[in-house]
């Protein structure tokens, strides 16, 4: 596990400037470089808009989905937790790991009913200019929404699907529902 945080400087400014929360700070990627290898996935856990989110669910979560993707030959970079983070900040992790596809797994804006809602953001190949209908999205992830069980199993089997098709986003269509027992 390594912690590196976006460009941004406070709670204020990650409001205030999404732009910055989608960017790591200017010497995080450095570090990152001695660890890059040739990834098919890298996990990063960002706080988003819900910290207690993530620190509920990303353990849980984590705990279903790797085991699958190790099973299944996966080599998986070292997690990543991001301070202040957006989805895209995901993105520029995986460039400097040399991760093939990348998971965000983010606290999710809190509502009336939810406030510790994750949801898990995946992107085949991300780059700079990678946009938000290249990435497939799985929310609300928690006990009393989507469970543990049933995320790890959609993100796994999206995984699979986005490394065998060499696609994510709008191209690539979640048949999960099909799969999932009643």
């Amino acid at each position: 596990m390594h912690a590196v945080s976006s460009a941004v400087a406070d709670r204020a400014q990650y409001l205030l400037r999404p732009d910055l929360g989608r960017r790591l700070a200017a010497a995080e990627a450095a570090p990152l470089a001695p660890r890059a290898q040739a990834y098919d996935v890298v996990f990063v856990v960002t706080d988003g808009l819900s910290a207690r989110a993530v620190q509920s669910h990303a353990q849980p979560l984590l705990a279903q989905a790797l085991p699958r993707l190790a099973g299944a030959g996966w080599q998986v970079a070292p997690l990543i937790l991001v301070r202040l983070g957006r989805v895209a900040v995901g993105d520029a992790v995986a460039r400097a790991l040399n991760a093939d596809s990348v998971v965000v797994l983010i606290g999710e804006r809190p509502g009336l009913s939810a406030p510790d809602s994750m949801g898990a953001y995946l992107t085949w190949q991300p780059g700079s200019q990678t946009t938000d209908a290249q990435r497939n999205c799985i929310s609300n992830i928690r006990p009393d929404g989507i469970g543990y069980a049933d995320a790890a199993f959609t993100l796994v089997h999206l995984l699979k699907a986005m490394r065998a098709r060499r696609i994510s986003g709008i191209s690539l269509k979640d048949s999960t529902g099909r799969l999932l027992p009643d």
